[in-house]
């Protein structure tokens, strides 16, 4: 019976309850991750999700590249400065990225993280 509670449950889920139990899922393969939702400010942490958003921002006479990485528990807002882009890297892709944790004016921020594709 619990097989069949489970299909009718997905059954009534939007798209993005299905997409964001998708993400969790495999972001909890990624070993030593963190959930985006959990993670602290000042912290070095591993985080894995989504590409949600890209964006190439003019920072102070130096161009940034900025993505905001979604694992449906929470977003975090990545910057690799004097970068205009990473070969391979659009919305959708599955991204893990690490290095400190901080917080910006929209939330949860990590300058210049190291990443691999998932």
């Amino acid at each position: 019976m619990g097989t069949l509670r489970r299909f009718l449950e997905r059954l009534r889920e939007s798209d993005e309850e299905a997409l964001a139990r998708e993400v969790r899922e495999w972001a909890e393969t990624v070993p030593g991750r963190v959930p985006i939702g959990q993670a602290r400010p000042r912290t070095r942490v591993k985080l894995a999700g989504i590409v949600r958003r890209i964006t190439v921002l003019p920072v102070e006479g130096f161009e940034a590249f900025e993505v905001v990485l979604w694992d449906g528990t929470g977003e975090v807002t990545a910057v690799w400065l004097g970068r205009r882009g990473i070969p391979g890297l659009g919305l959708g892709s599955r991204l893990v990225v690490e290095g400190m944790l901080g917080t910006g004016r929209e939330g949860l921020r990590m300058v210049n993280p190291t990443f691999e594709f998932g």
